[in-house]
């Protein structure tokens, strides 16, 4: 299967019904040996293109990773990212906010943690916990101290979703370019890998009780997500829903996604002028003497 960015893209103001996006789609590869292939070159690929970016210092690239657990976005970032210089690049994995940034307005958090220009941000969850964990446990909003006005419930999520649309119009008018994935993983497959943390002793430490309670609200997760995607889904900050049930073809449609962002981006490295080529001969003559 050729790899089309088109069909995993969430169109602006969409209708959302997740269950019409497959969670699994024919492989892109033939062989275990085809899949590493394919990866390893766009790994190749993308640690030029981040030079390239680094380089250029015009822009900076968000990449926002959502999905229900163990569907993947670890192992996507690991794998996909596992080229690029770290130097270049930042990751961050956002838990329950502190009492400090609860004293925050929602988006201030991850706010602080964007990319500058010239790197790669990438935010494993993100600002759209805030409309989707929220939104399934709204006693969660009872420790954040909004004024009563904003704790509207007919309002609120419609001002939040606005609130993030306007922030990445924002970062996008100012050169981060955002992409964002929403690892679309099955229940059962989801149930599979539950069962292989518990087997495996050396996954045993990322199952918890946390994690099966969560799964009791699978259908308000997905309710939840359906309306922040269509919501907040736009041309300039697209989300694509990628089929998360295998993870090696989940790896290579995101990575395929990331390349074509980047190679859209007008960047290249700065110009050699004659009074930058003076100074370089200077120093050549300083070096060989």
């Amino acid at each position: 299967m050729k790899i089309d960015s088109k069909d995993f893209r969430v169109s602006q103001n969409a209708k959302v019904k997740l269950k019409k996006w497959p969670t699994k789609v024919k492989p892109c590869f033939d062989s275990k040996e085809e899949y590493t292939d394919i990866l390893e070159d766009h790994v190749h690929a993308l640690s030029d293109l981040q030079r390239l970016l680094a380089a250029d210092n015009h822009y900076a690239l968000l990449l926002i990773f959502q999905g229900m657990d163990t569907a993947g976005k670890d192992g996507a970032i690991r794998h996909v990212m596992s080229g690029v210089n770290p130097q270049g690049c930042q990751v961050y994995s956002f838990k329950s906010p502190s009492s400090v940034e609860l004293e925050h307005d929602f988006l201030w958090r991850t706010t602080c943690q964007l990319p500058e220009r010239g790197r790669i941000g990438i935010f494993n969850r993100s600002y759209y916990e805030e409309v989707l964990i929220v939104r399934v446990h709204p006693n969660i909003l009872a420790n954040q101290n909004l004024p009563k006005e904003a704790q509207d419930k007919k309002n609120i999520w419609k001002q939040r979703y606005h609130s993030i649309v306007d922030l990445e119009k924002h970062l996008h008018c100012n050169g981060t370019k955002i992409i964002k994935f929403f690892l679309h993983l099955s229940k059962d497959e989801q149930r599979k890998r539950f069962l292989e943390r518990i087997d495996d002793p050396e996954k045993n430490w990322k199952l918890t009780c946390d994690d099966i309670a969560e799964r009791q609200y699978w259908d308000d997760y997905m309710e939840a997500y359906e309306d922040c995607l269509g919501a907040t889904s736009t041309k300039e900050s697209p989300w694509y829903i990628v089929p998360a049930d295998d993870k090696e073809n989940s790896r290579l449609i995101i990575s395929t996604i990331i390349l074509e962002t980047l190679r859209k981006i007008k960047m290249s490295y700065p110009e050699t002028d004659a009074k930058r080529r003076e100074e370089l001969q200077l120093i050549r003559k300083t070096l060989v003497e």
